[in-house]
Formats: C-alpha cells, sequence, structure tokens
C-alpha cells in the first residue's frame, strides 16, 4: 500500500511540475517564486505526445439513464453517446464519491 501511494506522489509531482512550467511560460516571468514551491528537480515538457491507440464506434441516439446503465454494463468510468433529448453528444462518467456526472456541449 505504502508503495502505491508513494507512486501516486511521484506522478502527481511530475504533473505538477509541468502544468507550472506551462503556466509560466504563459504569464510574465517572475510571477511564481521559487520560495512558495519545494520540488527542485526539473522535468522536461513533453513535446510529442504517444497515441498508442485508436478506438472507433457507433453511437446510437440513447437517454442519459439508458447510457449510464451501458456505462456500468461495460464495465467503465465514462460512456461516450448522443443525447435522444438535445440530440447532442454527451459523455456520462461515474464520480469518485458514487454519483454520476453529465457532460454537455455549450451552445
Amino acid at each position: 500500500m505504502y508503495t502505491s501511494i508513494d507512486k501516486v506522489v511521484d506522478i502527481v509531482e511530475r504533473q505538477i511540475r509541468r502544468y507550472k512550467t506551462r503556466l509560466e511560460k504563459r504569464l510574465r516571468e517572475g510571477a511564481f517564486k521559487a520560495e512558495n514551491f519545494t520540488i527542485n528537480n526539473a522535468i522536461e515538457e513533453e513535446k510529442e505526445f504517444n497515441l498508442v491507440k485508436i478506438k472507433k464506434f457507433a453511437i446510437k441516439p440513447m437517454p442519459v439513464e439508458e447510457a449510464i446503465l451501458q456505462m456500468n454494463l461495460l464495465g467503465h468510468e465514462f460512456f461516450v453517446f448522443i443525447n435522444s433529448e438535445t440530440s447532442k453528444t454527451n459523455v456520462v462518467y461515474k464520480r469518485k464519491d458514487g454519483a454520476y456526472g453529465l457532460i454537455e456541449p455549450e451552445d
């Protein structure tokens, strides 16, 4: 268990360093004070993203409740579908607290 926690902490620290670097580039120089950060190891920003899989699937119109059922049947954390009520592409996802969320595009 402790090994898993240490691994997650390392991953989160790398993500924080990477996003901090991106923010510094966008903002003026000196916006971040070094004394507020205790991480000393520099990580290079990713220049290329390694896309390892492309998946295609048919999307059929369905209500939100059916999309949640389909997601649970597949055992996935999220499910992309066309909302039969709005005819727009939506995403349902399972939240950490056990509830469900819905992502809808803005008009």
